[in-house]
């Protein structure tokens, strides 16, 4: 067979197959998503080797996005500074959540997810924060506390 033949072999057969077995919706995205977030949980297990040093956040732009996982739980935290120069965390977890605290210094403040997952707090200070989020599953409680960062 010439190339020019195989070519057109290979177009009859894609053709035959997007008619019979066509790409699932969204499975592109997905897999763009997967590939994406496949090393987060070990960038996440070095993160906490430096336990006690500090882990800085800074940027100029007005919002940032910062995922946490231990590997069975995931938080993902959408920060964003506010006219007032304080701000706003929306965060979201992928498990339930009995309890979510985000602590700067001595100062904490606590919110239970919505059933979504979801949960805010407004009007947070700048400076070093650490979230600490705690669940209950059949019975045992664990929790999951991200390394501090700068807001």
């Amino acid at each position: 067979m010439t190339d020019h033949e195989d070519a057109r072999m290979l177009a009859r057969l894609r053709t035959h197959w997007s008619a019979v077995d066509p790409v699932p919706a969204g499975l592109i995205d997905r897999m763009v998503a997967a590939v994406a977030s496949d090393g987060l949980n070990s960038e996440y297990a070095l993160l906490t080797l430096v336990e006690g040093q500090l882990g800085e956040v800074r940027g100029e732009a007005d919002a940032l996005t910062l995922q946490f996982s231990d590997g069975s739980t995931s938080i993902l935290l959408h920060v964003t500074t506010a006219a007032s120069g304080r701000r706003r965390v929306d965060g979201w977890v992928d498990t339930a959540a009995a309890e979510i605290v985000l602590t700067q210094g001595e100062k904490a403040r606590s919110v239970s997810p919505e059933e979504t997952g979801r949960f805010v707090f407004d009007e947070v200070s700048p400076g070093l924060t650490r979230v600490r989020l705690t669940t209950v599953v059949g019975g045992e409680t664990r929790t999951l506390a991200t390394p501090q960062f700068e807001l």
